[in-house]
């Protein structure tokens, strides 16, 4: 089973890297009228989440820069941002690492040490919970992504 749920993550994860490489850096920061956030939040974001699904709710360190939380974390937004966040291209290396992270370390079907309820309202008890959510999480912000870059570059 284990090796399934790694397969999809790679398969989802492969879309993500493949779309992040895509998108010229000029673009990364637009925010098209209705939106809060940009490319760049959207992507950082997928990574800050995921660390925190399959990491800290663990109790394990994080591997994010600790800058994504200031930057990434749900609530956050660009029109905040004090200094420049990190590339594209770091944020693609970070996912790249992430992955590997996960699939070097990652503790399946254990319990988390109390159950976390997101702000959808969905609560996870385990592990694998949590990084099943991760898949689904990271295809919505995809979506979104690609809404964002088809307002933008169409400027």
């Amino acid at each position: 089973m284990e090796k399934i749920f790694y397969r999809h993550m790679d398969q989802v994860r492969e879309l993500t890297l493949k779309a992040i490489k895509q998108i010229p850096e000029n673009l990364a920061d637009e925010i098209p009228n209705g939106f809060n956030n940009n490319i760049r939040w959207n992507f950082g974001h997928i990574a800050y989440t995921q660390e925190k699904l399959c990491f800290m709710l663990l109790g394990i360190e994080m591997g994010v820069p600790d800058t994504y939380e200031t930057y990434f974390a749900a609530g956050t937004k660009p029109a905040e941002w004090r200094e420049t966040p990190s590339t594209l291209e770091e944020i693609a290396q970070v996912l790249v690492e992430q992955s590997h992270r996960i699939k070097q370390t990652f503790p399946i079907e254990q319990s988390l040490p109390k159950p976390f309820t997101n702000k959808m309202g969905v609560t996870f008890n385990t592990s694998t919970e949590a990084l099943l959510f991760s898949f689904y999480h990271e295809g919505i912000h995809m979506e979104t992504i690609r809404r964002l870059y088809k307002l933008v570059s169409d400027y």
